[in-house]
């Protein structure tokens, strides 16, 4: 795709949420609020819907956006690491409106108690049946990361989900957390209930022993007599994030070589449009574009950044739109092509938030959704105590909501030290919501989630930490996993995330004292990916939260993040202290 500079802007300045001024809307019945955010005029011929990263919410939640995503050399002060207000300027969202509190942190509190719930099937479903009657054709691209993140889909084996996607119209989709369910489990979604219906993609995903493709790496669809290739990118790193053994048999990786192959292929059978449906993560997504020609547009997921504009990387052989549709349902993203002389020649991207209060409940979903989530109810709902803070998970360095679960950690295993993975899906509760089951199980709930208990020198911690800071820092976007800094509870440290491998954890400290290299301290922890874990007979990290909150005598305090202290990266455009 080749645009020019001025044709970039005009792109750019088009390419922001639906700018109606919602504080116009805010106040007004649903029918009126949803007619100013959601009418978006038709473009083009060929439309493409992308959801990403649901993490299995079917019901409206609460959901904070970061205000930490730190952004290191080439990537300081770049979408998609900015917070609050830098990000509005780019998106050129006003503050204090329905888009700003979508899509920061800002004054959280108050504006989600004014706008509500986000997200929710039922709620995404009538937006997808109104975008697609909009623009006949269109197709409806699902991320992956959709089978995994709630009770139900944990107690289910991932069956809720599957059945909501059939229902919402998802045409194809590619996964990550979705092999935490099993090789086994994954190919028979795909082989009965997929089959003629949902089509998975993943160009990277091969048998270990011949190197066979597992999944269809691509698939070409007709949308109003343009034929369009969607080419599927699962995430690389599958058997290094989660444990191996789950995917024993398969290899993944990022192979740009065979992309580039997938990409030739699809243009020599006649795709018009080429777009990528990618859980890289949107650094390593950005870096893809600029080493693959011929791709229109990469639709990503994986980091959940809400990008309310698209950007455009240059390669060799012309441009790359990138985009990433955040998380938990809470965003739709709709890229729509101009397509003349068999190529693109202009686009229009938009990122719509998913207002609960703002779309009525499609009843078919809510119906699906009331009879998968009915066995389970009672126990979903059960409450285990009151929050006095707001309790959220997103941040580099850490949330409310995983200060919680180290905190837990610590006292029920009886441990010196914490550690609690760099997840990013979760869910948020306000200031005097019942901390319900539900919502542990949205903070814990996988097929390895198993609490432990283990000594380590000082030396090993310190390991670990230069280990996931390197994960998360390394200038490599290629080196990133795409995950946040582990969770740490009792420890004190300071950070440099601009120091080189192995030196960028520095003054561990615990109750004030250095940590000395060869003494051994309790560290507890959950979601171990090695094999011998599963076997071990340890609890359930749900069953140690529940343990800690039924002890608390119905309360449970704001809690006090224990963060590292920064070094040589601040000020920074993705940091905002709080």
């Amino acid at each position: 795709m080749n645009l020019t500079k001025r044709e970039f802007f005009q792109v750019l300045g088009a390419g922001t949420m639906a700018g109606m001024g919602l504080g116009t809307y805010a106040e007004a019945d649903a029918a009126t609020a949803s007619n100013g955010l959601y009418d978006i005029p038709k473009f083009g011929s060929v439309s493409f819907l992308h959801m990403t990263d649901c993490h299995a919410q079917l019901k409206p939640i609460y959901f904070r956006e970061p205000n930490v995503n730190l952004g290191i050399g080439g990537m300081k002060g770049s979408l998609p690491h900015l917070v609050g207000e830098h990000l509005l300027k780019v998106a050129k969202v006003r503050p204090g409106t329905a888009e700003a509190h979508a899509l920061t942190y800002l004054d959280y509190e108050k504006a989600a108690r004014r706008y509500g719930k986000v997200g929710g099937f039922a709620h995404l479903a009538t937006l997808v049946k109104r975008l697609k009657a909009s623009r006949p054709g269109a197709l409806l691209l699902d991320g992956g990361d959709t089978w995994q993140g709630s009770g139900t889909a944990l107690w289910t084996n991932g069956q809720d989900m599957v059945d909501a996607c059939k229902l919402l119209g998802v045409d194809v989709m590619t996964g990550h957390w979705e092999f935490t369910l099993g090789m086994e489990r994954v190919k028979e979604i795909i082989e009965k209930d997929f089959a003629g219906k949902v089509d998975f993609v993943a160009q990277n995903v091969k048998t270990n022993d011949f190197g066979d493709p597992v999944f269809k790496p691509y698939v070409i669809r007709e949308i109003n007599g343009v034929p369009c290739a969607i080419i599927g990118q699962a995430f690389p790193y599958t058997p290094i994030a989660n444990p191996r053994y789950m995917v024993a048999d398969w290899a993944f990786g990022i192979q740009d070589e065979n992309m580039q192959k997938m990409v030739d292929e699809a243009r020599g059978k006649g795709a018009q449009v080429v777009v990528v449906l990618s859980h890289n993560g949107m650094d390593v997504d950005l870096k893809m574009a600029s080493r693959v020609t011929g791709i229109d547009a990469i639709m990503g997921g994986h980091t959940h950044d809400g990008m309310p504009v698209a950007s455009l990387v240059s390669n060799k052989g012309g441009k790359t739109i990138v985009t990433n549709a955040g998380s938990n349902s809470k965003f739709l993203g709709v890229l729509d092509f101009d397509v003349k002389d068999k190529k693109v020649s202009d686009f229009r991207y938009k990122l719509l938030p998913v207002f609960a209060n703002m779309l009525p409940a499609d009843r078919e979903m809510d119906a699906l959704i009331t009879r998968v989530r009915a066995p389970y109810e009672a126990k979903l709902s059960e409450q285990l105590a009151i929050t006095e803070g707001t309790l959220y998970r997103r941040g580099n360095f850490n949330g409310t909501g995983d200060q919680l679960l180290v905190d837990a950690l610590m006292d029920v295993q009886g441990a010196d030290i914490a550690f609690s993975p760099g997840f990013r899906w979760g869910t948020s509760l306000l200031p005097g919501q019942a901390i319900t089951r539900e919502w542990v199980m949205d903070m814990t709930a996988t097929t390895y989630s198993y609490a432990t208990l283990t000594e380590m020198t000082g030396e090993t911690i310190k390991t670990v930490l230069e280990d996931v800071a390197d994960n998360l820092f390394n200038p490599d976007p290629y080196y990133q996993q795409g995950g946040d800094m582990v969770r740490v509870g009792g420890l004190q440290y300071s950070c440099n995330p601009l120091a080189g491998m192995g030196k960028r954890i520095d003054e561990m400290r615990l109750n004030g004292k250095l940590i000395e290299a060869d003494k051994k301290y309790k560290v507890a922890g959950w979601a171990p990916v090695a094999e011998e874990a599963r076997n071990q007979g340890n609890k359930q990290m749900s069953e140690v939260v529940e343990t800690w909150l039924k002890a608390r005598g119905g309360k449970v305090s704001a809690r006090k993040l224990n963060t590292p202290k920064l070094a040589g990266v601040l000020p920074n455009p993705g940091y905002a202290p709080v």
